[in-house]
């Protein structure tokens, strides 16, 4: 296999934070909305960015809402702090193999900093792109980094936990690779989407790596 760069999402694939996303955004709502809002209806929201879903939701108030829901995202994030177990060991056993990665993801700048100050995990990625307002848009996104590296698809995988990461990376033609080591992993919706590599737990996942690439 000739991979020549790894892109990975983060929420849920390299770090725990999907429970911080969640309850940040659930307190936010709480607050601005004055109602608790269902899990569908939470679920519903995502695709873009915080600040696209708070501008919609709250176009007078999206800058309060969006600085509540970073502070709130802040403060728990602390409990979430630490990597999946491997994923330093992985990404450390990717760069000895002289591959580039980056880093593609649906959520904003603000919590992107947030998250990557909390893990530690920025000074692996030579590209870091976040989210986009107006709709999930990885398509777009992934594409950018293959043109950065000058890069076909087929040199280039994606790494990420739910259904949408492997349709974004089968548009674009790179390998999809699904992370379903995290609790919050929907494993029947991911394994549907039929990714071509998929992964229950980090220990898999590298000995994937010593062994193929």
């Amino acid at each position: 296999m000739k991979l020549k760069g790894f892109i990975f999402d983060l929420d849920g694939t390299l770090i725990n934070s999907l429970p911080v996303v969640r309850t940040s955004f659930g307190r936010t709502l709480l607050k601005f909305s004055g109602r608790e809002y269902s899990d569908k209806e939470l679920s519903s929201l995502f695709g873009p960015s915080e600040e696209g879903i708070f501008k919609k939701l709250y176009p007078d108030l999206w800058r309060e809402s969006l600085q509540f829901y970073l502070d709130e995202y802040d403060r728990l994030h602390v409990d979430y702090a630490e990597p999946f177990p491997g994923i330093i060991e992985a990404l450390n056993l990717l760069q000895e193999r002289k591959i580039k990665l980056a880093l593609v993801s649906g959520k904003g700048a603000g919590s992107m900093e947030i998250s990557l100050k909390h893990s530690g995990l920025e000074h692996f990625f030579e590209k870091i792109i976040t989210g986009s307002e107006h709709r999930a848009s990885k398509p777009d996104h992934i594409r950018q980094i293959l043109d950065l590296w000058h890069f076909s698809p087929e040199e280039v995988a994606y790494v990420g936990d739910i259904a949408y990461d492997v349709h974004a990376a089968k548009e674009v033609g790179v390998l999809s690779i699904s992370a379903l080591w995290a609790e919050t992993a929907q494993i029947h919706k991911v394994l549907a989407a039929d990714p071509v590599c998929a992964f229950e737990n980090v220990e898999s996942f590298i000995e994937w790596i010593s062994n193929t690439l």
